[in-house]
């Protein structure tokens, strides 16, 4: 029987049932003036010493006062400032980060690979259950720690090694960011009979994004739990009118190990495309208690993200099957001509009716992009006292602003980002999932986490095996087993003339194998 666990609040320290092995003798007040506090009153000082910094924080306070923006930035929140929304906010809050037209790119890209539809499909829900365990998994560690996704990761990589992941987290946000914002811009595009460029359109959905996520935690909460809603009827309207021309029926376009290569490439793609959302998730449930029980996160955040994940994600397949596989002549030439958003127009019908969906389904992607330009605002916050010194508006801003050029330069290739960017992510997610996940289950299941240590480099781990684990199951899987457009890693070039991408299990094996090994050595050697 699997040991129970709980978690001991009293002393921020998680234990075996029945066991208090305490990691320090802090008490709990002693953990908040000796960790939350000094890292505020370090803040603060870089803050008040340098008057730029000075005039930023005081800006931030005089927004909270007048218009309720969240201030609180990155520091752990003890469990008597919590404010936790419904759990069941745990579940809808994925619906409105997926159901939007942000997702359609992926599923289209399985009939371009020369997948039948079936095996899109199939495809579609294998790798998105499997990614999304890894974000359900990480989400557990908010409510336990109090604490964001990428301080989390600190009790494993280390003070330093977690900037690397700061880092990634950032690289990730962002190119999910750009994919969302080059089809808000194709839309609007074609709202306005494509009169308006992709440019400009690019620019309002960045913008409009910005805006919202600078309200911060309780606003996108709120935000989040009702605006799937009418993107959900959209996208069922979207799909009943594509109908007629969808071909169920028609072949895959290849065979034998080309269509392996196309198939695992594809679920690669799905795997990154939910696992994506494991170096973030923890940043929305560090508010709940420490008593939330683990299951019921776990359990939530799953489903939440595979159900409409899922679905978008097939409805996206059904188009390509359309305007690609069938070849419907007025589909094809719109995606050919337009992309994603003359498709959509043109589906549609009639065009009164197109236009006002359209510009309802951008707003759908509002929820994905007010998260990511929260998160990257937290992510850069972590990467040292200075740059938590200034206020998270302004990095949220910055990112915004990036993520609005990026889209912009490239605006004519969403496919070939989509491909080439998001299979990327797999490859350190999954070995993020794994080093987190292991250090909790295995090498913490006895001692718990010293919640007084978070921001203390000197009783954090080194994070020197964490690193290497993740740069060893990166280089030596992910490298080797990659097939992207630009490069096919010899263990890939195994599966057909393009390729078959297997860097993310090659990935997984390699970090599963590393990290205990080297983990227990920097254990030994440092003992923290």
């Amino acid at each position: 029987m699997a040991e129970e666990r709980s978690f001991d609040a009293e002393n921020g320290l998680e234990s075996g049932k029945g066991e208090k092995e305490l990691v320090t003798d802090v008490t709990y007040t002693d953990v908040r003036v000796g960790s939350v506090d000094n890292e505020v009153a370090r803040t603060r000082a870089i803050q008040n010493g340098f008057a730029p910094l000075r005039f930023l924080n005081q800006g931030e306070q005089w927004l909270d006062e007048k218009m309720g923006i969240e201030t609180q930035g990155i520091d752990r929140i003890p469990e008597e400032e919590k404010r936790p929304p419904s759990i069941i906010n745990t579940f809808f809050l994925w619906w409105s980060m997926t159901m939007h037209v942000g997702t359609l790119p992926i599923g289209i890209l399985g009939p371009t690979y020369g997948l039948s539809l079936g095996q899109s499909a199939a495809g579609i829900v294998v790798g998105t259950f499997l990614g999304a365990l890894c974000t359900a998994y990480t989400g557990t560690l908010g409510p336990k720690l109090g604490l964001r996704q990428i301080a989390c990761s600190r009790y494993s990589f280390g003070f330093w090694g977690a900037k690397l992941c700061s880092v990634l987290n950032i690289l990730v946000g962002g190119g999910f960011a750009v994919v969302n914002v080059v089809v808000c811009g194709q839309i609007l595009s074609a709202v306005s009979d494509y009169t308006m460029t992709i440019s400009v359109g690019c620019v309002i959905i960045a913008v409009i994004s910005y805006v919202v996520s600078v309200f911060g935690f309780a606003i996108i909460h709120t935000y989040e739990k009702y605006s799937w809603i009418v993107a959900f009827v959209l996208l069922c309207v979207l799909l009943g009118q594509a109908a007629p021309h969808i071909s169920a029926s028609a072949p895959a376009q290849s065979s034998g190990l080309a269509l392996a290569g196309s198939f695992l490439s594809f679920l690669a793609l799905n795997f990154s495309s939910a696992s994506g959302w494991c170096s973030i998730a923890a940043d929305y449930y560090c508010n709940y208690p420490a008593s939330t029980p683990s299951l019921k996160v776990f359990t939530l955040t799953l489903f939440g993200l595979l159900l409409p994940t899922t679905f978008v994600t097939v409805i996206g397949a059904c188009l390509g099957n359309a305007a690609l596989t069938a070849a419907y002549g007025p589909y094809n030439d719109a995606y050919e001509d337009h992309g994603l958003g003359g498709l959509i127009r043109t589906v549609y019908h009639p065009i009164g009716w197109s236009k006002f969906s359209l510009v309802i389904l951008m707003f759908s992607v509002l929820g994905n992009n007010i998260a990511i330009n929260y998160s990257s605002g937290l992510s850069l916050q972590l990467l040292g006292h200075w740059f938590h010194a200034i206020p998270r508006f302004i990095w949220s801003f910055l990112v915004a602003l990036v993520v609005a050029v990026l889209a912009i330069a490239g605006k004519d290739h969403l496919s070939t980002i989509v491909s080439n960017f998001v299979s990327l992510l797999g490859y350190w997610t999954v070995s993020f999932t794994f080093v987190l996940l292991i250090e909790d289950k295995w090498f913490r299941r006895h001692e718990g986490y010293n919640l007084s240590a978070w921001d203390q480099p000197a009783k954090l781990p080194w994070g020197a095996a964490a690193v290497t684990a993740l740069l060893t199951g990166y280089l030596a899987g992910g490298v080797t087993g990659m097939a992207q457009t630009w490069y096919i890693g010899p263990i890939a070039a195994k599966f057909g003339s393009f390729g078959g991408d297997v860097g993310i299990y090659l990935s997984c094996v390699f970090t599963a194998v590393t990290y205990p090994i080297l983990r227990t050595i920097e254990k030994k050697k440092t003992g923290r």
